[in-house]
């Protein structure tokens, strides 16, 4: 059974950083496309940043040059290092893992999501 548990969530000053783990489990972890998405309030979830398994990243154009994903498969463990908050990032992020290890972009190519953990960021 396909596990995923958030966590790293918290209040953060705008232009502050934080960084997300995603601990994986129930799957052989390096087969599949990671990714994140979030969900802010009153908003459809919108998808951040994936990571194939050999390491390629991509990234919303919202977060580009912000946000950094990265995996350390030994671990079976997806991390979000996320700089320069802005009070737009305040939503609650999910991890999530794909169907294969082909499209790592798009909410759509995510199967399984863990339960999501929250950042908020003040003015």
């Amino acid at each position: 059974q396909v596990r995923l548990v958030e966590s790293g969530g918290g209040s953060v000053q705008a232009g502050g950083s934080l960084t997300l783990s995603c601990a994986a489990s129930g799957y052989t972890y390096s087969s599949y496309c990671m990714g994140w998405a979030r969900q802010a309030a009153g908003k459809q979830r919108e998808w951040v940043a994936g990571i194939h398994a050999g390491g390629r990243t991509l990234y919303s154009d919202s977060v580009k040059g912000r946000f950094t994903i990265s995996q350390d498969t030994a671990k079976s463990t997806l991390y979000l290092q996320m700089n320069s908050l802005e009070p737009e990032d305040t939503a609650l992020y999910y991890c999530a893992r794909g169907y294969s290890d082909v499209g790592c972009d798009g909410i759509r190519n995510f199967r399984h999501w863990g339960q999501g953990t929250q950042v908020t960021v003040s003015p």
